[in-house]
């Protein structure tokens, strides 16, 4: 190749390369741009008091509105800072070993960063893969960018984009799937590792059947729990904190429980843990705990009064709303493997299975939703979690249960329930979730009611009066 056309060759990538240095950073070279304009026209004195009133004007901002300095400025700052900083300049080095770069005609092509995002606890790296790379790959390396990034682990995501719609005669913006682009989600710190005390109650109008809020996700943000139009199944080991997820949502609903509009039905084969609440289960809803037939005879009556009212609504309801003389029915189990595979009456499991069945397949759009906590994730325990459409994975013993209780897939997605803290102030009540609508797998933790703060809903609910010591 002639040397002229070498040398015009490099010339061009130079020119691009402070191109795309300029456009990348348009703001502070503007910036510093307009700065020097003004100290080599007016004087150094004149940008330099502009620097002192934009310090003290940020200064006064955050102090006098810290969450939208943080959310405008902190944020962005810090988002690229770490860009610069701590993903492109080990970008090529961490992605060259972990073998996401490909190689061709000895010219190295490495997947591109389109921008970060930072949070609280972790930063979101959106990511341009190359052409015919998927994000399986990605997840099988997860663990070797964790390390190379300095982060306690990385989760995938599928890439989003925002389009516009026409919904109702008016633009709508959604959020669509992105073929050829990831995030990366890089968690910084363990926002969940300390517990939290039961969140407060709220009025019955501020209650949403379709996201009560029992806890926290990893982001900080409420952790909002669908009990409308789903079922829910909760896994976990012994002392993994399933109590806190349950009396967590017995918490959140009691408003609306007191109201008239929501019932609790309450089947606990344990006679533990949801006894504490029994006095409450019963003046507003039902409870058993009678081994010899009494929580099977429950179950079969809800799937009895979920049929009528199924052919109540018959073409005249599509969609259910609670009311008085059709109030919300959340019907928990506490130990589900009980009733479908525990229990030594035979004749019971079958009855117990077949109305779970008919209550999990049936009841989500006639104003039932079924909670079931289970210990063992197996299938031949439990053959009805499919039909369970919300997941929650409490720490788990082994790897393989992940995927049994979340879906295929879930682990790969971040969802390392195995590696959940045994210590109960660290690990209890965190857990991963995976809804119906969505592959990925939420971090989260349930707040932590302690006996005082049952004794509290149930004196709350329950009138000293009419308690059954009084009687």
């Amino acid at each position: 190749m002639p040397e002229f056309l070498v040398l015009a060759v490099n010339v061009v990538r130079v020119l691009v390369r402070i191109l795309v240095f300029l456009i990348r950073n348009i703001v502070p070279v503007s910036i510093a741009s307009a700065l020097a304009w003004l100290g080599h026209s007016f004087g150094w004195q004149l940008p330099a008091a502009l620097v002192v009133l934009a310090l003290l004007g940020l200064g006064a901002w955050a102090v006098l509105d810290r969450s939208s300095f943080v959310r405008y400025v902190g944020r962005p700052v810090r988002a690229r800072w770490r860009l610069v900083r701590v993903y492109r300049r080990d970008w090529q080095p961490v992605l060259t070993t972990a073998g996401l770069s490909r190689t061709h005609k000895r010219r190295e092509y490495l997947p591109s960063i389109v921008r970060v995002c930072c949070g609280p606890t972790c930063d979101r790296v959106l990511v341009r893969m190359l052409k015919g790379q998927a994000p399986d790959a990605w997840e099988k390396v997860a663990p070797n960018l964790a390390h190379g990034f300095g982060a306690q682990l990385v989760r995938v995501r599928q890439g989003t984009a925002y389009r516009w719609a026409w919904q109702d005669g008016a633009p709508v913006r959604r959020q669509v799937p992105k073929p050829g682009r990831i995030w990366l989600e890089f968690v910084r710190k363990d926002a969940l590792a300390v517990p939290f005390p039961a969140l407060p109650l709220l009025e019955a109008s501020e209650v949403d059947l379709r996201g009560v809020v029992i806890g926290r996700q990893e982001d900080g943000s409420p952790w909002r729990l669908r009990l409308l139009g789903t079922h829910v199944l909760i896994a976990g080991a012994t002392g993994a904190g399933k109590g806190s997820v349950i009396w967590s949502t017995v918490r959140a609903l009691l408003p609306l429980v007191l109201a008239g509009l929501v019932e609790v039905w309450a089947v606990d084969p344990k006679r533990m843990e949801l006894s504490f609440g029994r006095a409450l289960f019963e003046r507003y809803g039902r409870y058993s705990d009678d081994p010899t037939g009494g929580m099977v005879k429950l179950l079969e009556d809800a799937a009895t009064d979920m049929n009528e009212r199924a052919a109540e609504f018959a073409g005249v309801v599509r969609s259910f709303t609670p009311s008085h003389r059709h109030p919300f029915r959340v019907v928990i189990v506490d130990e589900l493997a009980f009733l479908t595979a525990y229990c030594p009456e035979r004749d019971l499991r079958k009855r117990a299975e077949a109305a779970l069945a008919v209550l999990t397949s049936q009841g989500r759009s006639v104003g039932y939703c079924v909670i079931g906590a289970q210990q063992d994730a197996r299938k031949e325990v439990n053959n009805l979690r499919n039909l369970f459409p919300d997941r929650i994975a409490l720490r788990l013993d082994e790897s393989e249960q992940v995927d049994m209780v979340l879906g295929d897939g879930a682990r790969d997605r971040g969802a390392l329930a195995d590696q959940i803290s045994p210590v109960p102030a660290i690990g209890a009540g965190v857990g991963f979730v995976r809804l119906e609508t969505s592959p990925d797998p939420i971090r989260v933790r349930a707040a932590f009611v302690d006996d005082h703060d049952i004794r509290a809903m149930v004196a709350l609910a329950v009138p000293d009066d009419s308690t059954p010591d009084a009687a």
